[in-house]
């Protein structure tokens, strides 16, 4: 009887698959020039248009402003992570891997560690270029931050980790629900939709419930300072931590009780 492949060898098997799948390729570069090509348009017009708005300098913040291109390359993280799930079952390749592999829980854990150490390196580049960017762009005309200030460099790490973990939320859809355009379908609803309907709802139920949905969250995480009625960055990087913990758990249980 062979032995069980180990979890080194479960994960080296999920890279050389993360690298080989086209959508995994176009996904990492589409993040990058939705963050820092939005980010850059962004900073771009507030420049251009700074001393024709002055009502717009109050509050303002040139870390979440440059940062803006993560509210588009969200979607694409969200994507990356169910597609590297959902691929495999609709090409049927799910049943070889699961065969290889018994041990069922191993496969969800190679996948998590390739898709997070990936995000990861490419969120946290894409960020740090854009937060750059934006602070030349915004020089000599509007109000800069520095990474040597605690709070900036915190804003914009947590901006990296946002994406990370919206990814690992987009992969647990793909285990919970094994079709990409259900995952891709109930992912943007999660972070498009639910934050239209919650502002439909009375101001005491908007503050009560919006400042748990991720959008917030990430608006939080990247701020110097967080929105009104919001958490703290750090109680924010929890709960979204918390929400990806508990769907990957979820996922992984339904991976094991489940055919492929």
């Amino acid at each position: 009887m062979s032995a069980h492949p180990t979890l080194a060898s479960v994960i080296r098997s999920e890279w050389i698959k993360f690298r080989s799948v086209r959508s995994s390729i176009m996904g990492v570069a589409i993040t990058f020039v939705l963050t820092i090509g939005i980010g850059a348009l962004i900073t771009a017009s507030i420049r251009t248009h700074w001393t024709s708005h002055p009502e717009a300098h109050i509050g303002f913040d040139p870390v979440t402003t440059s940062l803006g291109g993560t509210l588009f390359a969200q979607f694409a993280v969200g994507v990356i992570g169910a597609l590297f799930v959902t691929s495999e079952y609709s090409s049927g390749s799910i049943r070889a891997t699961l065969a290889a592999t018994p041990r069922r829980v191993e496969v969800a854990a190679a996948k998590l560690a390739v898709l997070v150490v990936s995000l990861l390196l490419v969120s946290e580049v894409a960020v740090f270029v854009t937060f750059l960017m934006g602070q030349a762009i915004y020089s000599g005309v509007v109000p800069t931050a520095s990474l040597s200030n605690p709070t900036v460099l915190r804003a914009v790490l947590f901006g990296g980790l946002y994406l990370t973990l919206l990814g690992v939320v987009g992969m647990a859809l793909g285990w919970l629900l094994r079709q990409s355009a259900a995952c891709i379908s109930v992912f943007t609803s999660v972070i498009l939709v639910l934050p239209i309907v919650t502002f439909l709802l009375p101001s005491s139920w908007q503050n009560a419930i919006g400042r748990f949905e991720p959008s917030t969250l990430g608006q939080s995480m990247e701020s110097v300072a967080p929105p009104a009625h919001a958490f703290s960055a750090g109680a924010a990087l929890l709960v979204l931590t918390l929400y990806a913990a508990v769907l990957m758990v979820a996922a992984a249980t339904a991976l094991t009780r489940r055919d492929a």
